[in-house]
């Protein structure tokens, strides 16, 4: 086993404290990871303040890591010692069920295990990126390109997929008109992936404040979501909406604005519970839809995207003792747009 300075609450909304853990001896199929940088997820914080259902105290969150092999057990194939890697949400799977099988272990039917506030296979529980370093089995980890810095690859590993994946899926691309939902730290992802990928891409924000942004960023349009005349003037226009916020919406006023057969996808996660008119669905053929992260395979798939195509998350690098800080910022808005967790400062 391997001891690790880590950042730990030992109660919702507790300050952070720098405590020790033991992370397990490696398996013959695990990598032990020398973390260099950690992103600040919005879900570390709900987690972290107990408004996700049950939290495992004490808790260490982070499931944006990025790091440099520093171990390998004796079956590891993938990967060597001085590798450049990542790991995202999750830890493990059965690798057995239907969808592990498809690469999406994110619905593993006996249940991921996610990269913190879970029970590993052996009932212990999970210690997320928070931490010089990490065990995790070799098939839930990544190749970060070499020309991605680690630093900027780290929220790609929660906020990349994240925006990534539902894009594939419902197939954004020329042709497509896009709009992107809110321009913060999902949202400016999800601006560059639509653009890489070929679509016509729409930025529907509450303000006009981040408009030069969005413009630089990739996006064709800019819209305040605050002037009535928005939706007026937008309806029955995308293909597709992806929706990033965490704050609840008026989701019948954003279904207006798709197209026939056009799809509102949200990735974003309000702790109240939304509603909507069953006819802004029934009188377009419209759909309301969800998604979550992608498999491991897609991650691989999105960092390579990234790498190929110039995409990074903008970043402002903070100490290990600015954490609670960076959480009221996050809460105020006032980043631009991830924070990202130098972890050598721990």
């Amino acid at each position: 086993m391997c001891k690790s300075h880590v950042l730990s609450v030992a109660s919702a909304k507790a300050p952070f404290e720098k405590t020790t853990i033991e992370r397990r001896a490696l398996r013959p199929d695990d990598i032990q990871i020398d973390i260099q940088f950690s992103g600040i997820c919005h879900s570390d914080i709900h987690t972290a303040f107990g408004e996700w259902g049950e939290t495992i105290f004490p808790l260490v969150p982070g499931h944006e890591i990025a790091g440099v092999v520093e171990a390998v057990g004796s079956a590891v194939t993938k990967f060597a010692v001085g590798d450049r890697v990542g790991v995202g949400c999750f830890v493990d799977s059965c690798g057995e069920c239907e969808y592990c099988l498809q690469g999406e272990e994110q619905f593993c039917t006996k249940g991921v295990v996610s990269t913190y506030n879970s029970l590993d296979y052996d009932g212990q529980p999970t210690h997320g990126g928070y931490s010089q370093k990490i065990v995790v089995t070799e098939r839930f980890v990544v190749r970060i390109p070499d020309n991605l810095g680690l630093d900027v690859a780290s929220p790609l590993l929660c906020a990349g997929i994240t925006t990534y994946s539902p894009l594939k899926r419902w197939n954004a691309g020329p042709g497509k008109k896009v709009a992107i939902v809110g321009m913060g730290g999902l949202g400016h992802l999800a601006v560059q992936y639509a653009h890489a990928l070929g679509a016509e891409v729409t930025v529907l924000s509450q303000s006009m404040s981040k408009q030069e942004e969005a413009l630089a960023f990739g996006a064709d349009h800019y819209y305040a979501t605050s002037n009535p005349d928005t939706f007026k003037q937008l309806a029955s226009s995308f293909d597709l909406i992806l929706n990033t916020v965490s704050a609840n919406l008026n989701v019948n006023a954003y279904l207006s604005l798709l197209r026939v057969d056009g799809t509102l996808v949200n990735v974003g996660a309000p702790s109240e519970p939304d509603s909507y008119h069953a006819f802004s669905l029934i009188m377009q053929r419209r759909s309301l839809a969800g998604s979550l992260v992608g498999g491991i395979r897609e991650t691989q798939e999105m960092l390579n995207f990234s790498a190929e195509h110039g995409i990074k998350p903008q970043i402002e690098r903070i100490n290990a003792d600015q954490v609670d800080e960076a959480y009221q910022r996050v809460l105020r808005s006032d980043v631009r747009y991830r924070f990202v967790i130098d972890m050598s400062t721990l």
